[in-house]
């Protein structure tokens, strides 16, 4: 039986995009994951791609990579992909900006809601709870950072609570280990069991960006820029303020 050419040039399309489509492996930090989850289907439908995908912690990912996990691309704060472009884990010319974040603060549910709204208040604030929580990411390094500014970091020291890499600092909040605490805004302000307070006073707050960037020696290096271009792109934007970003 002879085949229509119209249906040959079909399966030869079809074909070719199977045999284009791509596995991108994608390691990132969770101030991200929310958006990014929601972004990942849309980009599979779209491209023919698919993308695994792994949240986790700054530290955790540092050990992942360090300990020779592959991946196609990461996503984190952008001075941490530009050190992997030093060392030689991302290549240059690699990095794209996704979306910028601020840091909020956040009580336990319940509990009397004190002031943040100026530096005076916050101080005061830091100074009266029992136990504040940070994280060990970039948020955390930053919050350590102003306690010195404000003049509190002995004060506050025998109360700090660090949460672990892999965890949120809104469930220590949530589970009462911290009265207080602060991560990045978009991933505290709807924890369950916290009330979030707002953003730090406008003189204090740390806007940071989250990157990304593509692992040198990528078998998925064409799928991951296009990746990486869609989830940075006008089509997301609306995607990352819902999950309470701004578009880098």
């Amino acid at each position: 039986m002879k085949i229509g050419s119209s249906f040959i040039v079909a399966g030869a399309l079809l074909f070719c995009g199977i045999a284009e489509a791509a596995e991108i492996r994608v390691l990132s930090t969770r101030a991200t994951e929310e958006f990014t989850r929601e972004l990942i289907p849309q980009f599979e439908r779209s491209s023919g791609h698919r993308v695994t995908a792994i949240f986790t912690g700054t530290q955790e990912l540092q050990k992942r990579i360090a300990a020779g996990e592959r991946y196609d691309v990461i996503i984190m704060v952008d001075t941490a992909i530009d050190d992997f472009i030093r060392s030689g884990t991302v290549m240059p010319g690699s990095r794209v900006d996704i979306a910028k974040s601020v840091i909020g603060v956040g009580v336990r549910a319940g509990l009397p809601k004190p002031d943040i709204g100026s530096v005076a208040a916050l101080r005061r604030a830091l100074l009266a709870a029992k136990s504040i929580g940070y994280s060990t990411g970039p948020s955390g390094d930053y919050v350590a950072q102003m306690f010195q500014k404000l003049g509190i970091a002995d004060a506050v020291k025998p109360k700090l609570k660090q949460a672990p890499s892999v965890v949120l600092v809104g469930s220590i909040i949530a589970s009462g280990e911290a009265e207080i605490g602060f991560q990045q805004a978009n991933e505290l302000s709807h924890f369950p069991g916290v009330d979030y307070l707002g953003p730090l006073p406008p003189e204090l707050q740390e806007t940071s960006r989250r990157s990304g960037g593509i692992v040198r020696g990528s078998q998925a290096m064409e799928a991951g820029k296009a990746l990486l271009e869609f989830i940075s792109g006008p089509a997301a934007a609306p995607v990352i303020r819902k999950h309470g970003l701004d578009p880098a």
